[in-house]
């Protein structure tokens, strides 16, 4: 019998704050999902994900960088680290007219969903205001809109709110106890904190994690069920599969080798949509490297979501056409 998700509050509430004694998922409860044998965790996900979501149905998203290259992070995975050697430049931000072409064609190639990404620690009032412009512009084209910018300030969450801001990202990345091994400019609290002002503003909550940076099992149990005790869990769940890009200190640490299999990614998938079952799970980076394949087992495993285009920010994605043959061979329907 497996561990059922224990009762306790999200992870730095205090009594009173938002919802008390909310379900809980463990790292133990997790790892015993993802310890299971394939069929039996792939059988279990299938009816959870039946029972919540439409089986043969995908979201579309696509992601663009409005500002791209020279943060001050140092994230090991980021290509857009300003410290990392990878090639990618600081370049200024986007004009409205060019973000708004591209949730024109977004929109038209099938997305519901324009997600707009910032290589910024976090955004300074004078880069919000243009932002602000570009979430108004997209929500007018009727696509729901989503940021990713860093990390925001008391105000900005409102401000985002007030433009029509549906869905902001902000990832966990990892583990609370692997995280320091990724990133040393900011805290894992720092995220928590981030997400708290998020929630409050009320706007939805796009949070997941990286695969395959060399973590244990252990460790991506870990994750979801960080993100699964969240109060409430995230409404989109992004899991990336590491894309390695040269000059990053993930790529020289892993020597280019893929550090997770492909089956144990199908289980964290699995495990995600077990321990998150109304919210949406995204395939997002690292799908290409995938192959159809296994693609069509992560669907099976219950993701219903995925980054549609040919570019996530600086890393490739398959294009639009084989997104849609795969579909076709599938039998998955856009949503």
């Amino acid at each position: 019998m497996l561990d059922e998700p224990t009762s306790a509050r999200s992870p730095g509430q205090g009594a009173g704050e938002r919802s008390r004694h909310s379900p809980r998922w463990t790292p133990e409860a997790v790892l015993a999902l993802l310890e299971l044998p394939f069929a039996d965790l792939l059988f279990r996900a299938q009816q959870v994900h039946r029972a919540h979501h439409d089986a043969n149905a995908v979201q579309l998203s696509t992601l663009l960088s409005i500002k791209t290259g020279g943060c001050s992070e140092d994230c090991g995975y980021c290509p857009q680290a300003a410290r990392h050697a990878t090639g990618v430049g600081n370049e200024a931000m986007l004009g409205l007219d060019a973000v708004l072409d591209a949730a024109r064609g977004a929109k038209e190639a099938g997305a519901t969903r324009f997600c707009m990404g910032a290589a910024w620690r976090g955004p300074k009032d004078r880069d919000l205001a243009p932002v602000l412009d570009m979430v108004r512009g997209v929500k007018a084209l009727g696509l729901e809109t989503c940021c990713t910018l860093g990390m925001l300030k008391d105000g900005q969450a409102e401000a985002l709110a007030e433009a029509g801001l549906d869905f902001y990202n902000h990832n966990l990345d990892t583990s609370a106890e692997f995280y320091g091994e990724i990133v040393s400019t900011r805290g894992h609290g720092d995220r928590l904190d981030t997400l708290g002002r998020v929630r409050d503003a009320g706007i939805n909550v796009c949070c997941g994690g990286i695969v395959g940076m060399g973590e244990s099992r252990r460790a991506r149990a870990a994750l979801i069920a960080e993100l699964a005790s969240l109060d409430p869990p995230p409404e989109s769940v992004p899991i990336n599969h590491l894309v390695q890009v040269e000059g990053t200190p993930l790529h020289a640490k892993l020597h280019g080798e893929r550090a997770i299999d492909p089956l144990e990614f199908v289980r964290t998938v699995a495990a995600a949509r077990i321990a998150m079952p109304s919210s949406f799970v995204r395939l997002s980076a690292g799908r290409r490297e995938l192959g159809e394949a296994v693609q069509a087992l992560c669907f099976l495993a219950g993701a219903n979501s995925i980054f549609y285009g040919d570019r996530l920010l600086v890393t490739g994605n398959p294009d639009v056409d084989a997104d849609r043959m795969l579909f076709e061979k599938l039998g998955i329907t856009p949503a």
